[in-house]
């Protein structure tokens, strides 16, 4: 089940909020939400639920045990060996066929590969339990006596499929006392219409266009072989739309997450603000999935040092931190490739090009054009998990393969989809949100945005609506990780 289905929106996410809202204890609007999460999460695979309660209750045990001991060493031993056991579990079920093959190839091993189940959202789930454990380890926060409370938290069914990463810190008063306003719900209910319209009009047209540039019927396209038969235009084209999915799809999700979770009294954290308009790759990875920047920045690069080391020991700390990175990603060797890019920008950016902070204008668009740039080719290395058809790619953009740089049929595509793309484009800046601003300093002009922002959600959810009924949408890009 995803957020951008008519049966998620019209049917499971209304019958879940109208028993909730009917029941008067707090208590028993968790059991709801707690049943609803666990219900949302079986729908891809009732055995992994089990998966879920396991390590829900693995980090519950050891958090308890860590809350109750004094002794420092101890509390130590026990955060890394309930720490190690959940990423054991992520490692066994993400990478072990990654893993096995890469060793048959090394090897020349001739053996069948094992094919195991990927459970969705075990890298966000995995995490969150991970980043509870270490708090109540710093004594941050309090190990969560009840088993089904920590449940919920991990389970919710908002957030634990693709994020946010929400930390137990941020939503651990919300948990059992947090309150419900006319506001909030308002918010929520805005934010969700938003992006259900960002994911099923923008993101998924946007992969439309992905789709009908790289992939064909004969499953040439995303290969060597396919991607050399494209003009340069059309992997220039189709990259950008791939670019422009990427974000929206994403946002989209984080957008519907924390407006569900407003709609009951959760505050989640944003996790992106506009990465499209950095200025730099360090401001990129300051607006671009947040929180899972803040997470290693918190539970890895500050515990080895950050940037108070010697600078052999920072870059090697940044190394650690993107290859960890780009792992998390997925089991292939084109994320690790995208870490480690990320990696080498950082570091030409910390160590050579030392950027001002507060450029002039015309300095600070060259470099949001620049930061573009590289941001550009990083979601090729998104696109392309073949490395040869990442290469071929690559190359079909700087060099000559005789087939021109265009064609009649990118032509077509472009043209037929120029004032779409112009509206994707505007949706993945602060536009509007400056325009409401504008509008806002007069008293006529706010009426009307006023009386907007209250039928703007309505036309969205219609609009999503008429989308989805076409069976046109595509599933979360961030499911996969």
């Amino acid at each position: 089940m995803v957020f951008s289905s008519l049966f998620f929106v019209f049917f499971f996410l209304v019958i879940c909020y109208a028993v909730y809202f009917l029941a008067k204890r707090m208590k028993t609007r968790n059991i709801i939400l707690l049943v609803s999460s666990l219900i949302f999460y079986a729908w891809g695979g009732p055995a992994l639920v089990l998966l879920l309660c396991l390590m829900t209750f693995i980090c519950w045990i050891g958090a308890i045990l860590i809350d109750q001991n004094v002794e420092r060493r101890q509390r130590l031993a026990l955060c890394i060996v309930t720490s190690a056991i959940c990423l054991a579990i992520l490692i066994v079920f993400k990478y072990t066929g990654w893993l096995m093959s890469t060793a048959f190839t090394l090897f020349n091993i001739q053996a069948v590969v094992p094919s195991i189940a990927l459970p969705i959202g075990i890298s966000f789930y995995t995490f969150q339990l991970i980043s509870y454990v270490i708090d109540v380890y710093r004594g941050e926060v309090g190990a969560q006596k009840k088993y089904w409370l920590l449940l919920l938290y991990a389970s919710l069914f908002h957030q634990c499929i693709a994020g946010p990463i929400v930390r137990y810190a941020d939503v651990n008063n919300d948990i059992e006392n947090r309150t419900l306003s006319l506001e909030d719900m308002s918010r929520g209910v805005s934010r969700f219409a938003a992006g259900l319209a960002k994911k099923a009009i923008l993101a998924n047209g946007c992969g439309a266009i992905v789709d009908e540039i790289f992939n064909s019927s004969n499953g040439l396209m995303m290969t060597a072989d396919g991607i050399a038969s494209l003009p340069s235009a059309a992997v220039l084209l189709g990259s950008l739309c791939y670019m422009l999915q990427l974000y929206l799809d994403f946002s989209a999700y984080s957008d519907m997450a924390i407006g569900m979770g407003l709609m009951v009294g959760f505050h989640y954290k944003e996790n992106f603000n506009y990465p499209y308009i950095a200025d730099s790759v360090t401001d990129f990875w300051r607006r671009w999935h947040i929180s899972l920047s803040t997470f290693f920045r918190d539970y890895v690069y500050i515990p080895l040092g950050g940037n108070r080391v010697s600078v052999p020991r920072h870059i090697f700390n940044m190394f650690v931190v993107w290859a960890l990175t780009g792992i998390w990603h997925g089991a292939n060797w084109n994320y690790i490739l995208w870490g480690l890019y990320w990696f080498v920008f950082l570091v030409l950016e910390k160590y050579v090009l030392k950027p001002k902070k507060q450029p002039v204008w015309y300095m600070r668009a060259a470099r949001i054009t620049i930061t573009l740039v590289i941001v550009f080719f990083s979601t090729m290395l998104f696109k392309f998990n073949d490395l040869s058809a990442l290469g071929q790619a690559v190359a079909n953009i700087f060099v000559s393969n005789g087939q021109g740089f265009s064609d009649i049929q990118t032509s077509l595509t472009f043209k037929n989809n120029i004032f779409f793309l112009a509206i994707a484009i505007v949706a993945c800046t602060p536009i509007i949100p400056a325009l409401k601003k504008l509008f806002s300093k007069k008293q006529l002009t706010l009426r009307i945005w006023t009386v907007a922002e209250m039928a703007m959600p309505v036309v969205l959810l219609v609009l999503s609506a008429f989308t989805l009924a076409g069976d046109s949408y595509n599933p979360f890009l961030y499911f996969q990780f």
